[in-house]
């Protein structure tokens, strides 16, 4: 079953010749839109230059782009656009009409190969676009955008849409053909939301024909701005509804890329390609005016408002949108990226360097399997053997990709933790695996324990808890990363520190800034965000002046960091101790 749905996809730069995280994400474009075999198959573990090369040039092709067969600029931005991630390719493994629909998209509508078995079709809205979000959108105006939408297929070709009203509580709700809901998250398809600017919605094709509208965005009709066109999605959702795919026609409403509002939606008309696509499915209508027939279902539509209502008020995002401002909840190296989790959102950093996405990406809408109420994330880890774990509160998820294992949640008490008082700590702080000698640390409050998880009997190494101090850094971090090349990263507030190979020296012992180096932050002012460096003597150092005072401290404190930086050139945290 194919689902058709807008989303923004993961590129985000351009350049003449493509760092490469942007060509390996472009790799993966590529597969998912159906020009490459899925890696997982064994012709995907195969793909060369060569192979890699013929793809971009058939997404030029259709594209209409030149057809350079590189991942140029101009091809990369086109990637990057808002765009329906149905396939363009709806059968890659169809290698004998690979040629005939090379030549057939450039210049004709697509069709999936499937159409309803009627003309009369209803139709019903289950669920309305949340006010908070798109405070423009009254129930009855987003039905009558929604009219106004299938009343643009109906005008040229025989089919008639009839709306069922919301049964009474008593009476059992009838089955309409295309179920129309705003949703958000994981909502029981293959096809979860991830938030405000990603995944606009998704269509199925006959026999099922539901829609499914991501209620986290800002819908609007005909509003300008970021907000997005609820009319100008919707004729194209329901053209995948009644059976269309893609087009490759620039002026076409099923091109895959959104390009933003249309005309006047009472005086709208189908583009001639999708017209010769959706009655070559159904035939002509015998009555080609361009208005509602006395047949029809829906007649005397009124008009939508001439003029679009005053935008609403907005207000900023939730602080913890705010990716530059630092106190992540929590911060994992998973498949060789960093994941910054605040809240119930993430942002991933590439290994490379540059930052995945600049728009927060909802936790649970990913991970499937985590309780989509879930506050934050207390901290997370890849295991020894590739699984994912994540700790939240008392409890902890171990998942295989993004999938949850069977038998999860499970209780913290299986780590047998103690602190120094005998007593079971109710959530952790951090965990990780350390490069050198690949044993599991667990740190919370102030303290650390040791495991050796190739032992299937989990519990605490001899000699623990120890004091986290003895790691040279702040002894109670949001989180604490292993990364490949050796080295450990402790994270805190908005700053972070690098163990280099369990040595603190002049480069890495003074605290650096997560937003400036790792979130992409150009304008943000490092100087405000930056924590003191811990004393040698406890690691601590609680700075609170005013005045002339302040000044005098903050001279003091460059004095102290250059003479705690000179003081840990030579100094090595020594591999037995930890």
């Amino acid at each position: 079953m194919f689902a058709a749905a807008l989303c923004i996809a993961l590129l985000t730069g351009a350049s003449c010749s493509p760092a490469p995280d942007q060509h390996a994400r472009g790799v993966d474009w590529l597969i998912r839109y159906g020009y490459l075999p899925p890696s997982d198959s064994p012709v995907g573990r195969l793909q060369t230059k060569e192979g890699i090369e013929r793809a971009v040039r058939e997404m030029q092709h259709f594209a209409g782009l030149k057809e350079t067969g590189q991942l140029d600029s101009t091809t990369l931005a086109l990637m990057g656009t808002p765009r329906c991630s149905l396939p363009d390719i709806l059968n890659p493994e169809d290698l004998k009409m690979k040629k005939k629909r090379r030549n057939m998209r450039k210049t004709r509508y697509s069709l999936s190969g499937m159409k309803w078995d009627k003309t009369d079709l209803t139709w019903s809205v289950e669920s309305y676009p949340s006010l908070s979000r798109s405070p423009s959108l009254s129930p009855a105006l987003v039905e009558l955008i929604f009219s106004y939408a299938l009343k643009a297929w109906s005008d040229v070709a025989p089919l008639s849409f009839t709306r069922l009203s919301s049964p009474s509580p008593q009476a059992r709700p009838p089955r309409a053909d295309i179920k129309i809901n705003f949703t958000s998250g994981f909502h029981e398809d293959a096809y979860p939301f991830d938030g405000r600017g990603g995944t606009l919605a998704h269509a199925f094709f006959p026999e099922i024909g539901d829609i499914h509208f991501d209620d986290e965005e800002n819908w609007s009709y005909g509003a300008p701005g970021k907000s997005t066109d609820l009319f100008t999605v919707a004729v194209h959702e329901f053209g995948h509804a009644l059976g269309l795919a893609h087009s490759s026609s620039r002026h076409s409403i099923m091109r895959p890329y959104y390009t933003g509002a249309v005309a006047d939606i009472p005086t709208y008309t189908l583009p001639a390609d999708d017209r010769l696509g959706i009655q070559t499915l159904y035939g002509l209508r015998k009555d080609q005016t361009p208005h509602p027939s006395v047949d029809s279902p829906i007649p005397n539509l009124p008009r939508p408002p001439s003029t679009p209502p005053p935008p609403a008020t907005t207000h900023p995002e939730p602080p913890f949108l705010d990716r530059c401002q630092g106190g992540y909840d929590a911060v994992a190296n998973i498949r060789g990226e960093l994941f910054f989790f605040r809240g119930q959102y993430f942002w991933r950093v590439h290994h490379s360097g540059s930052l995945v996405s600049f728009i927060p990406v909802l936790i649970h809408s990913f991970w499937i399997g985590l309780p989509p109420e879930i506050i934050k994330i207390d901290a997370a880890y890849e295991r020894s053997d590739g699984h994912i774990v994540f700790f939240i509160g008392n409890q902890f998820w171990a998942f295989k990709d993004r999938t949850a294992l069977p038998g999860y949640p499970r209780p913290l008490t299986e780590w047998r933790l103690r602190n120094s008082a005998g007593d079971a700590p109710r959530h952790v702080d951090a965990v990780f695996v350390w490069p050198h000698n690949g044993r599991t640390y667990v740190f919370s409050g102030g303290e650390y324990w040791r495991f050796d998880e190739v032992d299937s009997d989990r519990k605490p190494e001899a000699g623990y808890p120890k004091p986290a101090s003895v790691w040279g850094v702040t002894s109670d971090p949001d989180d604490v990363v292993g990364m490949r090349d050796g080295d450990t990263y402790f994270f805190k507030g908005s700053s972070y520190w690098v163990l280099k190979k369990g040595r603190l020296d002049e480069d890495t012992a003074a605290a650096k800034s997560i937003a400036s180096d790792l979130m992409k932050c150009d304008d943000f002012l490092i100087s405000t965000h930056k924590p003191k460096m811990p004393s040698s003597k406890d690691r601590k150092c609680v700075c609170n002046t005013s005045g002339t005072a302040s000044v005098l401290s903050s001279l003091l404190l460059i004095i102290l960091v250059a003479t705690v930086d000179l003081f840990y050139i030579s100094i090595y945290i020594p591999f037995t101790d930890v």
